[in-house]
């Protein structure tokens, strides 16, 4: 049961990773018009907005929550990357996305949303990373005995 902040933590990371480096490039390979594959891209990365805030939540939650030594400290340690990465989903979605959907400078505004995307799959990374490194204390202990 303690483990499950990095069960969440691994599942922001790898929605992140499957739908950004791995299925929306796909729809553009074979889907067969980019406007298409533009559109329903828009409408997955609605859905992975919701689910980072969800998940982020979640965190958020646990790292109240949990009064466990080891996973609450790395749960504090990981807070600014969660609302980092829930803060970055919800600008893309309500502010890059609807310029992008109006092809208002879509070059530009495609480059900041991609830019923000891959900020939000850093924290999300940064947050699984902080929840599973090994405790100092703990590797400590377990040289001295």
């Amino acid at each position: 049961m303690r483990a499950w902040p990095v069960w969440v933590a691994a599942l922001w990371w790898g929605s992140l990773t499957t739908l950004g480096f791995g299925v929306v490039p796909l729809l553009f390979v074979y889907l067969p018009t980019a406007a298409l594959a533009g559109s329903t891209a828009a409408k997955l990365f609605e859905f992975q907005t919701w689910v980072s805030v969800l998940l982020g939540l979640l965190l958020l939650m646990a790292s109240r929550a949990l009064r466990w030594p080891v996973i609450s400290a790395r749960a504090q340690a990981a807070t600014v990357f969660i609302i980092g990465g829930m803060l970055l989903a919800l600008l893309v979605q309500f502010g890059v996305s609807p310029r992008i959907v109006a092809q208002e400078n879509l070059r530009l505004w495609h480059t900041v949303g991609s830019v923000m995307y891959f900020l939000q799959w850093f924290c999300a990374a940064a947050t699984f990373w902080t929840l599973v490194k090994p405790d100092a204390t703990i590797s400590e202990a377990a040289k001295i005995s």
